[in-house]
């Protein structure tokens, strides 16, 4: 079968780009087309047919954005890969060359590549390996790695390179104590591994084994002394409780939520839910002991402690009542024999099919619960606001004694709230540094690839289970019993790295428009003595340029737009956001519950009276922001983000100069109610239409409701 055109190619080592002017990374691959997977490799771009195999039934269907058509009734056969002539199956990996990995998802190769550091001698040596190392400067063993004193030239070339590193990041030091000292602001230094900072300047391509970060204890928490063989952080005063022989006693989730919607701020009532959900680990001890360092296991021996967050009955309900589409709202899966499928066929996902699924030993994935389950709704847009970021959720249905995921990590902070019945776990260390927070989920292992867990337990209902991106999980069920579990997420793209990628472009290029040094041209003969193969050159030029180098690097720190940086990941979170549950209190008293109606062919009630001695605030504290666009200043908000993930953009509208200042009083006043009248405006008129206008949007609400005419 010849494959698809390939697009005309004007790439350069390092990157690839077509005749639309679209540029592709080194082993960057895309989708030319439902039917056809590329790739950038070596600088040159490859493209590649999916195979479609054949059917048995006179009309076949084929479904939106798929490539091979399928049989009405039969499951969706998973596509393959071709490359190279070779055809690979769905979810099977392989090597290009020793610095190139490929990997095959639902008929489109993915590839990686290996970025090697840059040798600091004359005549590198591959030795077999991906990247080049100097020969006798590091001797590899099996058991660890053993250096040797470099030369005096080759510790010089290493400085050279090391310090451009230090001296970014000294700058950015510089310029985050700068921020702190004009915003009075908290935030920690940037730090990076001495393991890292170490191979990054001997240039050595370190094997797995000798960068496998230090064994993380886990934390097992278990409130009632247990046979089973299990590692037990010494408890703290504020954890001894968790030694005592009775179970974990708590709300039920629905009381819970009722009282929640008493609390005055919305900030305390999303950490009196996390609160809970963590319970009874202290909310400090959590954060400072295990969030984002190491899994902990808590057990409640109490079945009915998340009762009423989410069921099976439900799950079935859900099927019945709402439009739960294959592949969108829903995935079959199955593990076996070390082999991962999807077995999602097209359409709707309706209980005939989708038990039959289950009863021949597939699990279910309800891949967003929340925009079918008001309870899980209202539960991640209370928590969302806790963590400042995105919380997400996954349900998953597993029949007894079967698997439906093979091991892998994941690019979030995972909650497993075990709901109904046991689910045997086994969790296990990142394999090494450069997998300890990732910045992206993995690929699929094998267990061969993964070692031994850290942690194996058995979770029952009423039992959660935390660990950190980067952490290899699995999950299978035992032979007598089934498992029904949510997965709370978040954290996601939320680090210092992923502001550093808005706050330094942005630095850059406000320094290039303001200070004509970061303009001026480059040395007209620069390329003869810079550059890799020149590394190893005496020539104070190279001197000279570097330093030129570090002193405009210096000098971008005072450029960097932090606030600005920050503003563009709240606006990324604000977008990612589930609109609030409002609670009876906020209903009342909001444009929600407003009389207006149509009645004998007049509109009625459509004028809400507001006075200077009205009280008004925001709905939710973090529900809206002030956000600059060039001279403009808009108001982005999550009043009207819908349930489904990103169906709607972010949403905003433009707040007049008049109104900056009244606007930006309004948030701050958050939890207080403030009068109309006290607002920062030069004439009441001004006050009242700001009123109004946030009124109308259903962002604030009233302290008493409003009368209307």
């Amino acid at each position: 079968e010849p494959g698809p055109p390939i697009p005309i190619n004007r790439s350069s080592p390092g990157y690839c780009r077509d005749q639309w002017g679209s540029v592709f990374l080194e082993a960057q691959s895309w989708r030319l087309d439902p039917c056809s997977s590329c790739v950038c490799l070596d600088g040159a771009i490859k493209c590649f047919p999916e195979s479609c195999p054949l059917v048995g039934c006179t009309k076949a269907v084929l479904h939106k954005g798929q490539c091979c058509p399928y049989c009405l009734g039969d499951t969706v056969s998973p596509a393959v890969c071709h490359f190279n002539g070779k055809i690979y199956a769905d979810e099977e990996r392989w090597n290009v060359d020793g610095c190139t990995h490929c990997y095959c998802l639902q008929g489109q190769t993915l590839c990686s590549t290996v970025s090697c550091p840059t040798p600091l001698c004359r005549e590198p040596t591959q030795s077999g390996r991906c990247c080049p190392v100097c020969p006798g400067f590091y001797k590899v063993t099996d058991q660890h790695v053993q250096g040797r004193i470099p030369s005096l030239s080759g510790f010089r070339s290493a400085a050279w390179i090391a310090l451009p590193i230090m001296m970014v990041l000294a700058a950015i030091s510089a310029l985050i104590a700068m921020a702190q000292r004009r915003k009075r602001l908290h935030v920690p230094s940037a730090q990076v591994p001495a393991k890292n900072k170490k191979r990054k300047e001997n240039a050595v391509q370190l094997s797995k084994s000798s960068k496998k970060p230090k064994r993380r204890r886990s934390c097992v928490l278990d409130v009632k002394d247990s046979k089973e063989e299990e590692i037990v952080m010494k408890p703290n005063e504020a954890e001894r409780p968790l030694r005592s022989g009775r179970q974990v006693e708590g709300p039920a989730l629905h009381t819970l939520l009722t009282d929640l919607a008493k609390v005055h701020n919305s900030r305390e009532r999303a950490g009196k839910l996390f609160e809970w959900l963590i319970h009874p680990v202290p909310l400090q001890s959590f954060f400072r002991d295990i969030w984002e360092k190491k899994p902990a296991l808590i057990r409640r021996h109490n079945p009915e402690y998340y009762k009423g967050l989410f069921s099976t009955a439900e799950f079935d309900r859900i099927l019945r009542d709402d439009d739960v589409q294959f592949g969108v709202n829903l995935d079959v899966t199955s593990y076996r024999n070390g082999k991962r499928e999807t077995h999602n066929p097209p359409g709707r996902a309706l209980p005939f099919t989708v038990w039959d699924f289950y009863k021949n030993g597939c699990s279910l994935r309800l891949l967003n619960p929340q925009a079918f389950s008001i309870t899980v709704w209202n539960v991640l847009s209370i928590l969302q606001e806790h963590f400042g970021s995105m919380a997400g959720a996954n349900v998953y249905l597993t029949p007894a004694g079967t698997q439906g995921f093979a091991p892998h990590y994941d690019d979030i902070e995972a909650f497993i709230i075990q709901l109904e019945g046991r689910k045997h776990w086994r969790v296990y260390n990142p394999r090494s540094e450069d997998e300890v927070l990732p910045v992206a989920s993995s690929p699929n292992f094998s267990q061969s690839e993964i070692g031994e867990p850290s942690l194996e337990v058995v979770l029952e209902a009423g039992d959660l289970l935390y660990f950190p991106r980067g952490f290899i999980h699995q999950g299978d069920c035992l032979p007598d019993a089934h498992s029904l579990h949510i997965t709370i997420s978040s954290y996601q793209k939320n680090s210092w790295g992923d502001l550093l990628q808005k706050l330094v472009p942005a630095a850059l290029e406000m320094a290039m428009e303001e200070d004509v040094e970061f303009r001026q041209g480059l040395p007209l003969d620069y390329l003869t003595y810079m550059g890799v193969q020149n590394s190893d050159k005496e020539d104070s030029r190279r001197d000279q340029f570097t330093e030129h180098l570090l002193s405009l690097m210096k000098k971008l720190a005072k450029y960097a737009p932090v606030d600005a940086a920050v503003d563009q990941k709240a606006k990324e979170f604000l977008h990612d956001c589930l609109p609030p549950v409002l609670t009876p209190e906020e209903q009342a008293s909001s444009v929600y519950s407003a009389p207006t109606r149509i009645e004998d062919g007049k509109a009625r009630d459509v004028t809400a009276h507001i006075k200077p001695e009205t009280k008004i605030r925001l709905l939710r504290d973090g529900i809206a922001r002030l956000c600059s666009e060039g001279d403009a200043v808009f108001l982005c908000h999550t009043v009207d983000n819908s349930r489904v993930y990103h169906k709607e953009e972010l949403k905003s509208f433009e707040v007049l100069p008049e109104h900056t200042d009244a606007m930006e009083f309004l948030i701050h006043s958050y939890p207080d109610f403030v009068s109309v009248g006290s607002l920062p405006c030069d004439s009441f008129k001004e006050k009242a239409s700001l009123a109004e206008l946030l009124f109308e949007r259903g962002l604030i609400h009233t302290c008493e409701p409003l009368l209307f005419s």
